[in-house]
């Protein structure tokens, strides 16, 4: 019961980590425009946070995503020390990406860590005669992982195709007055990516406290949760509550990297940027798939970017994020692998 209880705490501080870490996601280009101030961006952007557990439980009617992350692994490699692992090893590789300034994917740290300890447990489980892989589903893991190509690649050519409509339609308008226009639409398009953020990152910890939850149920504690439809909805709330705080605490670093480092943004592609970020995020809700907030936001920043000139992309900057983008899986599954065989066993 200990353990069960340290391992939601854990997970309710990811959470926490995952909101101050990817509010740049939401607020960043609000910022550099200079629509609102940064204390104002964070309360926005952290209200319509909070705004998504209205939406998922009472418009959407389910958390498909939670189902998805609780089911990367087979049943069988489910247990409490595998789930503390990963989510200790994703905490590390979040406050270490953040320290430098680095928007690296939460999504992908949950599900490299989940993955990672099951994978080590399984191989240690079966003396070392296997690699262990027989402990993921793999439908789930390469699904997940596809998206860290497709998320920013639709972010960006729905930005693009947004950008380029925008400036057609407003092709006579006059410049002062369209530039003010847009700065007042960015307030709708920050919520509607805020809202999008919700409902995706807040379900990935729900899913791993309901995968907790339901191995504890199956080793004798009585937590009366056999699946994510049982959830009681205590966690759903203390989810999505835990990410609004954190994204009130901000990410200064990463907000000044996607702010200003990538391209610099002007509230018309401010509104194109969030906008195609938000309806990238809510078409990976209807499928199910979690994502990051953080790539598709990037690829649609770079897309309302490459409109202008592709040499208004500073693609040095975004060489160094794809490559920690890359990294994330692996490196969090090797830090979840080695705190399970130093840890895990002994739990």
């Amino acid at each position: 019961m200990t353990l069960l209880i340290i391992i939601i705490v854990l997970a309710l501080l990811f959470d926490y980590i995952n909101g101050f870490h990817d509010a740049a996601n939401s607020i960043a280009t609000i910022v550099s425009t200079k629509v609102l101030t940064p204390f104002q961006a964070v309360l926005w952007a952290a209200f319509f946070n909070f705004i998504a557990f209205f939406i998922a439980k009472y418009v959407i009617g389910e958390f498909g995503i939670a189902n998805t992350v609780s089911k990367a692994v087979l049943e069988d490699f489910i247990s409490l020390p595998v789930i503390f692992s990963g989510i200790t090893a994703a905490i590390i590789w979040n406050l270490a990406t953040w320290w430098f300034g680095i928007p690296s994917s939460s999504s992908h740290t949950l599900i490299g860590g989940f993955a990672g300890a099951a994978v080590m447990s399984a191989m240690i489980h079966n003396g070392f005669s296997t690699n262990g892989l027989e402990a993921i589903k793999y439908d789930v893991i390469i699904k997940i992982a596809s998206f860290i190509v497709l998320a920013p690649l639709i972010g960006m050519i729905v930005s693009s195709l947004l950008t380029v409509l925008i400036f057609y339609i407003c092709r006579k308008a006059n410049p002062h007055k369209a530039n003010n226009w847009f700065k007042k639409l960015q307030l709708v398009s920050s919520g509607l990516f805020s809202i999008g953020h919700g409902l995706n990152d807040s379900q990935k910890v729900m899913g791993i406290i309901g995968a907790a939850l339901i191995a504890a149920n199956a080793q004798g504690i009585e937590t009366g949760v056999t699946s994510i439809k049982t959830l009681p909805d205590w966690v759903a709330f203390s989810c999505f509550g835990v990410i609004s705080l954190g994204t009130m605490s901000g990410g200064w670093k990463i907000v000044k990297t996607m702010g200003s480092k990538i391209t610099k943004v002007t509230p018309l592609e401010g509104v194109a940027a969030e906008t195609a970020g938000a309806l990238t995020l809510y078409l990976t809700e209807i499928l199910h798939i979690p994502v990051s907030t953080t790539h598709t936001i990037t690829g649609s920043i770079i897309g309302v970017g490459a409109v202008k000139r592709l040499s208004a992309v500073r693609w040095g900057v975004t060489r160094s994020l794809l490559v920690a983008w890359i990294l994330t899986i692996p490196v969090s599954a090797t830090l979840a692998a080695i705190i399970f065989v130093l840890f895990g066993q002994n739990l």
